[in-house]
């Protein structure tokens, strides 16, 4: 594989909390570790971190650590379930939550250090709409807006998609509806987001596709293992899996967009190339 092959970013985000959006996120990791993708998770929850603590794991080293110059990005990565390896976020870490530009801009140059063994990352965002949210979102090439059938869950998305749209001019969105009870209801939870989308803003979302309420999710969570590792045959591991074969096929990022980016520098060698 050449040297500069380009790594597939996604942003897992959905600006409300408790929608599953972590849940999400990791098992779509695994998921794609089975299709044979070498994948990377970062916890960007960066104050208030979860991933590891979804899958018991207990990390020497986080952001913080790389951050204050003690270690570097590859030093902090951990090993998952399923071949997954995570970057690690710090919890009750008060600085982290307000960190200025200059710092969320070396976080993800930093990624660039370990971008030749990766080739997908995803990007656990936090709830909200803060300036840690923004940047990690604008620096994927893909976002995939987390809803449920909830007044404040299509609210919240809306807003974060609004925000997004007239503050930094993006209008290319993927939806996934998590805990749902019936695939109609994550068509209906994504026709109601649309309906605001369509009215107010100059967007495009497409849909993905809908993650059942499964207990399952709850006894993994109890066992603190991914569902896809630990109830394969659940009615969301299914799910994520063929949600997964749908985000495998998503085109690869082929130009820098002109603003701080994941991995740009293997856009910039790419079109340089003639690639």
């Amino acid at each position: 594989m050449a040297s500069n092959h380009p790594v597939q970013v996604i942003a897992v985000t959905g600006g409300k909390g408790g929608i599953g959006k972590t849940n999400v996120s990791v098992n779509l990791s695994l998921a794609l570790a089975d299709l044979g993708r070498r994948v990377v998770l970062l916890d960007a929850d960066l104050g208030l971190a979860n991933v590891d603590v979804l899958l018991g794991l207990k990390p020497k080293a986080t952001l913080v650590d790389v951050l204050d110059g003690t270690c570097e990005l590859r030093d902090v990565l951990i090993d998952g379930p399923g071949g997954i390896r995570i970057v690690p976020a710090a919890s009750g870490a008060a600085r982290m939550v307000n960190l200025q530009p200059q710092e969320h801009a070396g976080l993800i140059q930093a990624f660039s250090d370990i971008g030749q063994n990766i080739d997908v990352l995803i990007v656990d965002t936090a709830a909200g709409i803060s300036d840690s949210v923004v940047s990690f979102v604008r620096a994927a090439q893909e976002v995939l807006v987390v809803v449920c059938d909830e007044p404040t869950s299509i609210t919240d998305a809306y807003a974060l998609i609004k925000l997004l749209n007239r503050d930094h001019g993006m209008t290319r969105f993927r939806v996934l509806a998590n805990m749902v009870h019936t695939p109609q209801e994550g068509r209906s939870v994504f026709a109601k987001l649309t309906k605001v989308t369509d009215r107010f803003l100059d967007v495009a979302l497409q849909y993905v596709g809908a993650v059942p309420y499964d207990e399952s999710v709850r006894k993994a969570v109890q066992k603190q293992k991914a569902v896809y590792e630990a109830f394969p045959r659940s009615k969301a591991s299914i799910a994520i899996r063929g949600i997964a074969q749908k985000v495998d096929g998503w085109p690869l990022p082929a130009n820098p967009r002109g603003h701080l980016e994941f991995f740009v520098e293997r856009l910039v060698q790419r079109t340089g190339s003639g690639l």
